[in-house]
């Protein structure tokens, strides 16, 4: 279905909910293609394609709100699908909150080019998929001969969206995605079998690393944690690489929404303009990064996008406030979610910030643990490499960090100029100070 079909589509159901008996409705047509390649051990063991064609629909009636989805977009199914919809919706309990956004807040201004579409996509041939899939397996394997099994792999997909809301509101954009990488895991005697990945994603085909690169980054990485053994207990300097930084924000995140702040089950409530974190800690959301994997006009209910502080100098100064949460805390609304987060970059690399290390351990993945967003408690599994006079003298795993958020942010010691390039958080390497590890 093209752009257009897909506009004339969502602009009929709209009319269709609203002769049907909806006050306001919001409709967003969804077409995808996705293609997964998949090589292990020097053969191909996967070649997955799949469209799809979705509708989304949200309905108000009397101020009952239901959302509903199907993938049967024919007229005459979607003029039953609605009206069983809309019958259904009036069961449900009033809630005076239940509205689509003011149109204030939709965009109102032409939007500029992101280049988050690859227009080179369709001439990406099935058989430059399996090459490079099989380019990124074979650069592992003949990296080093410790090696016990590789699995490489290619994805990417196309993704087509329209959103028309019965108040005003209507969108559209298309997006593009590469990614590929491989997971290698090695020898390491009697000790066990260290694995590790590396994979990259991008807007853009011509993007991606050279498929060797990514196949001998994979193994260099698995290679590190041979050797691996907990070390004792206490605390210590840690720097967090910049591929792993992202699982922290974790504790952040959560805190800063409306719901959680509604529900009581924020520990930042009341912390507007107040210090959270070390000077050191200023975020951006900038949702107009061109080729940005989080780059957007508007948000999923039609929020124009903006590029705003979240925190800056360690002081919060936005919540993440979504249309319905937003109304229930007499709050403007600013989205629900965020675009691409960016970090204010410090002037050292990680290599560098390792050099002044007298004592320290490298974070280079985290394994499972939580935190408590109503608390700011957390405690999560690390694996990485211990530091001693600014060197790398040992990998080390089964270890565990714990602390307290409202504290923990502010032992940010130094970021550094390394942001990751591969994700919607950019996040540079980060140097806490006097962290809690449990080991031995």
């Amino acid at each position: 279905m093209r752009k257009s079909e897909q506009l004339k589509l969502a602009e009929w159901v709209i009319k269709h909910a609203r002769r049907s008996g909806a006050d306001q409705a919001a409709a967003s047509i969804s077409n995808s293609r996705q293609v997964e390649i998949e090589f292990r051990d020097s053969k191909l063991e996967k070649v997955k394609e799949s469209t799809r064609m979705n509708l989304s629909l949200d309905l108000y009636v009397q101020q009952k709100y239901s959302s509903h989805s199907t993938s049967d977009l024919k007229k005459a199914s979607l003029s039953r699908f609605i009206e069983e919809a809309i019958s259904s919706t009036r069961y449900l309990t009033r809630d005076e909150h239940r509205s689509l956004p003011d149109p204030k807040y939709y965009p109102d201004e032409p939007l500029k080019d992101l280049r988050i579409n690859d227009p080179n996509y369709n001439k990406v041939k099935s058989s430059d998929r399996v090459a490079m899939a099989a380019e990124i397996e074979a650069a592992a394997m003949a990296r080093s001969d410790q090696i016990i099994s590789t699995t490489s792999g290619y994805y990417d997909v196309y993704t087509s969206v329209v959103q028309v809301h019965s108040n005003g509101f209507s969108g559209e954009i298309q997006g593009t995605r590469f990614s590929a990488g491989a997971e290698v895991t090695v020898r390491d005697g009697e000790k066990g079998r260290p694995e590790d990945w590396y994979y990259a994603s991008t807007r853009h085909r011509s993007d991606l690393p050279p498929a060797s690169t990514l196949g001998e980054w994979a193994v260099e990485r698995a290679l590190r944690k041979i050797g691996q053994n907990k070390i004792e207990s206490g605390r210590y300097a840690m720097i967090v690489e910049n591929r792993a930084g992202s699982r922290l924000l974790g504790m952040l995140q959560q805190p800063m929404t409306a719901y959680a702040l509604q529900q009581k089950q924020s520990f930042l409530e009341g912390m507007l303009d107040k210090k959270i974190a070390s000077e050191k800690f200023t975020v951006i959301d900038d949702p107009f990064l061109e080729k940005g994997l989080g780059s957007r006009y508007f948000d999923g209910e039609g929020l124009v996008a903006k590029k705003r502080t979240l925190i800056e100098k360690g002081v919060l100064r936005q919540y993440f406030v979504d249309n319905y949460y937003g109304r229930k805390l007499g709050l403007e609304p600013t989205s629900g979610s965020w675009g691409n987060l960016v970090f204010q970059q410090g002037s050292e690399s990680l290599k560098e910030l390792i050099k002044h290390l007298d004592k320290g351990i490298l974070v280079t993945g985290f394994i499972g643990g939580n935190s408590n967003s109503t608390t700011g408690d957390f405690s999560f599994g690390i694996v990485g490499q211990l530091i001693e006079k600014g060197e790398v003298v040992q990998s080390v795993n089964e270890m565990n960090i714990s602390g307290n958020a409202k504290e923990f942010w502010n032992r940010l010691a130094a970021v550094g100029n390394d942001p990751y390039p591969y994700s919607s958080l950019r996040v540079p390497s980060m140097l806490f100070e006097d962290v809690d590890f449990s080991g031995l």
